[in-house]
């Protein structure tokens, strides 16, 4: 196996671990709050705890400070988005996690950040590994 592929099989690894940690067991009252209001500090904070991860799983494997910069801001902009529409979604839907409407959008809201993570390996293949 290549050091390139190496490589991408552990930045997945590192940014699931951070995503599970960050969505699941770092979120305050406060990011959960009132989601559906577009200026707001929690949802801003939670995507920079997401941010901050990604920003460690790319230090470790040695991606330069420059890009680490630009692929985090632009994650903090694309994760604050989406959780925003999720909320939006919720709100205007009035799904709760009794409704299959609440789990598709959570499967969406998971699939896209996923995606996401796609968009951000293969910008490190493209920018810094070739």
């Amino acid at each position: 196996m290549s050091e390139v592929t190496s490589t991408i099989l552990v930045l997945f690894c590192l940014l699931q671990i951070k995503h599970m940690f960050a969505d699941y067991f770092m979120q305050t009252p406060r990011m959960l709050a009132d989601r559906a209001v577009y200026v707001h500090v929690g949802r801003a904070q939670h995507a920079a705890i997401h941010a901050a991860g990604s920003a460690i799983a790319f230090f470790l494997i040695g991606a330069p400070i420059g890009f680490i910069v630009a692929i985090c801001a632009a994650e903090w902009v694309v994760h604050f988005h989406i959780d925003w529409g999720k909320a939006r979604h919720g709100e205007a839907s009035g799904c709760g996690p009794n409704d299959a409407g609440f789990w598709r959008a959570a499967g969406i809201d998971q699939a896209l950040h996923q995606l996401t993570y796609i968009a951000m390996v293969w910008a490190w293949i493209y920018f810094v590994a070739t």
